[in-house]
């Protein structure tokens, strides 16, 4: 029998435990010793939980026990989360985290740390929730050079952008809904200002290039901005706005580009139906091509299947390092003003005649169904900053997005 700790009894730790117990028969299907959860690290009591003898509120009474062999950090944040899961790993005790924020700020600094002491610094839950991608990255891909990674990363947002497609509603509506059904937090910020695909985005950025990308240093567009119109003009198109994380790693320079923000996504696309609360990553190598894995992206029992699935991983690999390929240093990222798109715009009608000319007369006037007194246009392929420059000359440009390829 394998020991574990868990730190953090909420949503996530909580459910860890649920999935040990509830699959302790597949769990020893393919690994026979099982595994049990010795200790629960909380500030509360628990004194109605079947779990309740097992919570602890002092971290070296975890720490210093030579039978637990991994602990999964599902505190959330970043401290104490951070100091918890060092002293864990020098201490020899593999770390399996759902903590997004921990992993994009420290991730290549607690993977070194792992190295040095014969464990594992696992997060396959910190990334899409309860769909398999970090391990696939490490290990079906490994033979590949991935060039792109794309996603559609956040539930709460594709939950809002969905209702406001096929039903027509307000953003403010929207979201109203999505926390009367719990898919939002009271406070909603990470999720509808892009934080939380962006943390995402990063962190699988950081894999493919086996160098860190931080939050801090991708270009980050929520979607508080979108509205119905959008959805009017988008259909005409024959397309649909989605919140993408995109992640394009240069073969030749070796520079990776990342960003976050709403993109024009066209109908045929793989993430064009991913619809409501449900994520998708779009992976593509260079000799493979395209593959797509698709599923909950969050919850309470997919997201602690993910951790548990990490704990077998780390049991199975005791007293050696699982090398995740990350590593201390930084990535060499690319200048994300420089990359080229095509950029859909709206605008107050009467600048019409001045945007033409601003263009240089190249751009594709776009009409949709009872919209009214704007000029909506999409651009020639530009960079980045060359738009923002020619976007600066407006005072009525309402709107830009920009149109996924493909």
């Amino acid at each position: 029998m394998v020991e574990i700790a868990i730190l953090g009894f909420g949503t996530v730790g909580s459910g860890v435990a649920e999935v040990i117990d509830r699959n302790q028969k597949s769990i020893r299907r393919d690994f026979p010793v099982g595994i049990h959860v010795k200790y629960i690290l909380d500030l509360r009591d628990f004194p109605d939980s079947p779990y309740a003898d097992r919570v602890v509120h002092d971290i070296h009474t975890i720490i210093d026990d030579p039978e637990v062999e991994v602990v999964c950090e599902t505190m959330g944040g970043k401290h104490p989360a951070y100091e918890f899961s060092r002293m864990a790993l020098e201490a020899g005790k593999s770390v399996c985290t759902s903590n997004k924020e921990l992993v994009d700020a420290i991730g290549g600094e607690l993977a070194v740390i792992a190295k040095q002491h014969n464990c594992s610094y696992l997060f396959e839950a910190s990334v899409g929730g309860g769909i398999p991608i970090l391990r696939p990255l490490r290990t079906s891909f490994s033979q590949e050079f991935i060039t792109d990674v794309m996603g559609i990363l956040n539930g709460t947002t594709n939950y809002i952008l969905t209702k406001m497609e096929k039903e027509g509603l307000s953003f403010e509506t929207a979201l109203r809904q999505a926390q009367d059904n719990g898919y939002a937090e009271k406070n909603p910020e990470a999720d509808i200002e892009g934080y939380d695909p962006c943390r995402k985005i990063a962190i699988l950025a950081s894999l493919v290039t086996g160098g860190n990308v931080k939050f801090q240093q991708v270009p980050c567009e929520g979607i508080t901005k979108i509205d119905t119109d959008d959805f009017r003009y988008a259909a005409s198109l024959h397309r649909v706005v989605k919140l993408l994380g995109v992640c394009h790693h240069d073969q030749e320079s070796d520079k990776v580009y990342v960003r976050t923000a709403p993109y024009l996504v066209p109908e045929g696309h793989p993430l064009y139906s991913v619809s409501d609360v449900y994520n998708a990553v779009l992976v593509h190598g260079n000799m493979v091509g395209d593959l797509m894995f698709y599923g909950s992206g969050a919850g309470k029992l997919p997201t602690a299947s993910a951790v548990v699935s990490d704990v077998i991983e780390c049991a199975w690999n005791r007293g050696r390092n699982v090398d995740i390929g990350l590593h201390n240093t930084d990535a060499d990222l690319g200048d994300p003003e420089s990359v080229k798109d095509v950029f859909f715009v709206r605008m107050d009608a009467s600048e019409k005649d001045r945007a033409q000319m601003l263009f240089g007369g190249h751009v594709q006037e776009v009409k949709a169904e009872g919209v009214n007194g704007e000029f909506a246009f999409l651009t020639p392929e530009m960079t980045d900053r060359e738009f923002t420059e020619k976007a600066a000359e407006f005072e009525t440009l309402k709107k830009s997005i920009r149109l996924l390829q493909g």
